[in-house]
């Protein structure tokens, strides 16, 4: 398969294979029919990254093949957005002209969303200078006189210029409310929006008539935080990273969510703090006692949860677990099946035409 052809007849069959596959896999803990969500077949990717090849005064996006490391030349990328593909010669088009623009360019990361906005980064090998920012803020213009609605960045070695703003707002149509997300560019977003939405829409309904509260580990900009509050009374959320922070307190205040707290803290100094190993100034005014959480929320990466957390989590009533990695998830599950058991299981199918799998589980407490 190229980047420019996507096996579409052949969608059914692969995903009727990661079907039997997770059925396989959660075979040994007892786990019920899975819910398959399926992936639009073509379009479906919000962001990719391409590295440049030069030849000459012109240049083109190339891909490596993952198995024989060939170079393959992409002008069209049916899998990545609409937006994304109407940009990608659009783009090279406007950076060939100009030498300030093109030395030294070694890749292109673009960043878009249902709602219409793109950012693009100009990733170089060489510092950026005026005349640089000259160029950039011509092309920039061009592309938004065109009607983009299009933010540009350039980034080199210890250096990052950014035009106007580094982020996009995504609008998701998420359980009968519309979800503004912000999306910062370099940090982590859910990669296949349609995708995504299925996956929240899914947490909802498998967290109806919860009782209390929600804890959440992981919380990225507040994806999953902000649209499971309206089934709790409180969430509390941990997330390291802080563009991704930024992001979520945006994001709580954009949807007008007055029953989310986000913490920075890491997942594991989150445990320590509950185990009482240790205390964190960054908790200083927040009770948790106050908390009657009976639901925690996990969408770890693909490491799965460390020993610690996974001991942790066992003492919640209800684990909402999502997974982009099913066999860190199953080495999970040697343990919580232990005091847990799988009431609920869905196959997102966030990574369509290749083998890697999107999963959820709510694990009950055993009686």
């Amino acid at each position: 398969m190229t980047p420019e052809m996507l096996p579409t007849d052949q969608y059914d069959a692969q995903l009727a294979d990661k079907r039997h596959r997770l059925i396989s896999m959660m075979s040994p803990y007892s786990a019920p029919e899975p819910e398959v969500f399926r992936s639009p077949l073509r379009h479906y990717r919000m962001r990719a990254e391409f590295r440049i090849w030069h030849e000459g005064d012109d240049l083109y996006h190339i891909m490596f093949d993952q198995v024989t490391k060939q170079r393959i030349r992409v002008d069209v990328f049916p899998a990545a957005s609409e937006l994304i593909n109407q940009l990608m010669p659009k783009l090279l088009a406007g950076v060939k002209p100009h030498s300030s623009l093109r030395h030294k360019l070694f890749q292109i990361d673009y960043l878009s969303t249902f709602s219409g906005e793109i950012v693009i980064s100009l990733l170089y090998h060489r510092q950026l200078d005026d005349l640089w920012l000259q160029h950039a803020k011509q092309l920039r213009d061009d592309l938004r006189s065109r009607g983009f609605n299009l933010q540009l960045i350039g980034r080199a070695s210890k250096q990052k210029i950014c035009l106007d703003r580094d982020y996009v707002d995504e609008r998701l149509p998420v359980g009968g409310k519309e979800m503004v997300y912000r999306q910062t560019e370099n940090s982590f977003t859910q990669p296949n929006a349609a995708v995504n939405i299925h996956m929240l829409e899914w947490a909802i309904d498998v967290t109806q008539n919860s009782k209390g509260d929600l804890l959440e580990l992981y919380c990225g900009n507040g994806n999953f935080s902000l649209a499971l509050a309206r089934n709790f009374n409180r969430v509390l959320a941990t997330e390291i990273a802080k563009p991704s922070v930024a992001a979520a307190q945006f994001n709580i205040a954009a949807n007008q969510i007055d029953n989310v707290q986000i913490i920075r803290m890491a997942a594991e100094e989150f445990t320590q703090a509950m185990l009482g190993v240790r205390e964190f100034n960054r908790l200083k005014g927040i009770d948790l006692t106050s908390y009657q959480c009976e639901t925690i929320f996990v969408d770890p990466p693909r490491s799965g949860l460390d020993r610690q957390t996974v001991k942790m989590v066992q003492a919640y009533p209800r684990i909402l677990y999502i997974s982009c990695n099913p066999e860190t998830l199953c080495e999970n599950l040697l343990t919580l099946s232990q005091t847990h058991q799988i009431s609920r299981l869905a196959l997102f199918d966030q990574f369509p035409y290749t083998h890697h799998m999107e999963c959820g589980v709510l694990l009950e407490k055993r009686a």
